[in-house]
């Protein structure tokens, strides 16, 4: 579920002027129904209108929050949307930048396919696409890290083009409005909330109208305690008048998540550098910086006999970290040397190498490790 769904926070302030009494019941635009009427008009007025991805607005900046967007909140996001368009103004120089720029301007939002993935399409752009974003949903799709409902999402809020969207909020909005049991992910449901979205485009606004469902999932319609009474669609809504908002939308039915455990060495040398390993290109925290890691100590142990001079005894044991991921739970175990050196016939490599303190800032590093290497001070 699209993590937008979990932010209640109150809306920005608008830039738009307060609406009328009689705009606010005033239809969309002819042959509109009640749901996109009543929503535009709650948006005029409690909308977010100053997200920092809206002034300007453009095929890059939509395409950008987007992606940070999925599994994120709009708070979290913004400030680092701030920080990669300063330094990646538009998709050309996203294409040209090195993926540890990307990276490293990613740190600490998670979810680092994503970035990957921003990074890929973005070169696809340049090769295929004489460095624009393309319009057509197809080739929106095409490229890596969209799928259907961003495709829309950035076809309708940068260009205004008629489509509909289904992200986390869209689906909880739905859910709830029209009755509909079952748990939103599966191929049935979700085909049924997808002709329902489409059911209810108006045939104007779809920038506002896209970002108004947003905006009512993230402030209104929440998982937990939705503000009913706030509701432009409530005189309507299945969910409320049948007192089952709780219930809807069904949740994804229940496993135990499992458990894993790791070992992290934390290495100093005598200047205070830190020791970091490159990620394999692919899976968990694939291609970012991080302390090296191992399954068990006897795994630790042995790397360290090959790759340093020093005794692997002498660690630091500190207190274990727990981190979780969307499919397990993750307990690393860290240790710390100080004032060691590889062995000569190792050192320095393009997946192993010494970064002091000041250039810690420009790498993707994986946030509990990060948190773990910052608070030694």
């Amino acid at each position: 579920m699209n993590a937008r769904s979990q932010s209640a926070n109150a809306p920005a302030r608008s830039r738009r002027k307060p609406a009328t009494a009689a705009a606010a019941t005033a239809p969309a635009a002819a042959g509109d129904d009640a749901f996109a009427a009543r929503l535009l008009a709650w948006f005029d007025v409690s909308g977010r209108h100053d997200l920092p991805w809206q002034h300007p607005r453009s095929p890059y900046r939509v395409w950008l929050s987007e992606i940070m967007l999925q599994q994120t909140q709009v708070k979290t996001a913004a400030p680092y949307f701030e920080r990669f368009v300063a330094r990646l103004p538009d998709l050309p120089a996203l294409a040209a930048a090195e993926q540890d720029t990307v990276l490293g301007l990613w740190s600490g939002l998670g979810y680092y396919a994503r970035a990957r993935n921003l990074h890929a399409a973005a070169k696809l752009c340049v090769e295929r696409h004489g460095g624009e974003l393309p319009r057509e949903l197809d080739a929106l799709t095409a490229l890596p890290g969209i799928g259907r409902s961003t495709a829309a999402a950035i076809a309708s809020q940068a260009w205004g083009d008629r489509h509909a969207i289904l992200d986390g909020n869209v689906k909880r909005v739905l859910a709830r409005y029209h009755g509909i049991d079952g748990f939103p992910g599966l191929p049935a449901v979700e085909k049924q909330l997808w002709a329902l979205a489409e059911s209810h485009l108006p045939t104007a606004r779809m920038t506002d109208y896209t970002q108004a469902q947003m905006d009512l999932g993230a402030t209104l319609c929440t998982r937990a305690d939705p503000a009913c009474i706030l509701c432009p669609l409530q005189a309507d809504c299945r969910a409320r008048i049948e007192g089952r908002t709780a219930e809807l939308p069904v949740p994804k039915p229940g496993k135990a998540v499992p458990q894993r455990h790791a070992q992290v060495l934390w290495l100093l040398d005598r200047s205070g550098r830190v020791l970091l390993q490159r990620r394999p290109p692919t899976g968990i925290w694939a291609a970012l910086w991080t302390l090296p890691q191992h399954d068990d100590e006897e795994q630790a142990e042995r790397w360290f006999e090959t790759h340093l001079d020093g005794e692997y005894a002498d660690g630091e044991a500190l207190a274990p970290i727990a981190h979780a991921f969307s499919h397990y739970k993750l307990e690393l175990q860290p240790r710390r040397w100080r004032a060691v050196a590889l062995r000569a016939r190792v050192g320095d490599n393009d997946g192993l190498r010494w970064f002091a303190r000041e250039e810690l800032a420009a790498l993707g590093i994986p946030a509990p490790i990060r948190k773990l290497i910052e608070a030694a001070g």
